[in-house]
């Protein structure tokens, strides 16, 4: 009986010690990118629910999205996710119906609110898709360097 206690002590404490092994903790490598969403009617709706779920998904550091400039500027650990795993998430919030998400490789100046876009959020801006003009009040980059 003796025999079995120290036995089943040691293999206790066998399983202690290996099971305690102090790993390192994985260096993050942070990454900045600014994403050109085409397809956001709002700032509240649109623009603050896909910041909202970028914030939350694992790897994004921080979010901010501008609605004024259809931008989100993410930064984020390349360890745990990627540009284009970015781009496929955002583009895909609500059914991947609404959003259309790409790189954008023109820095925006909020500041001084300059509207500036990237080719591809130009080709995918719903003005262009419906082959409709740019209205008034469109606060769409697509549309900014049309109006005077």
């Amino acid at each position: 009986m003796k025999v079995q206690k120290i036995i089943f002590s040691i293999a206790i404490a066998c399983f202690i010690l290996t099971g305690c092994k102090n790993e390192a903790p994985e260096e993050v490598k942070k990454e900045n990118v600014s994403l050109a969403i085409s397809g956001m009617t709002c700032e509240i709706g649109c623009a603050k629910t896909i910041q909202s779920k970028l914030s939350k998904k694992e790897g994004v550091l921080g979010a901010k999205v501008i609605f004024t400039d259809s931008i989100a500027n993410i930064e984020f650990d390349a360890n745990k996710t990627s540009k284009e795993d970015l781009i496929a998430f955002v583009s895909g919030i609500a059914g991947g119906e609404l959003y259309k998400a790409s790189e954008s490789f023109n820095k925006v100046k909020t500041s001084n609110k300059a509207h500036i876009c990237s080719d591809a959020c130009k080709d995918s801006c719903e003005m262009k898709a419906k082959k409709t003009p740019c209205k008034e009040d469109c606060k769409m980059d697509c549309c900014a360097d049309k109006k005077s």
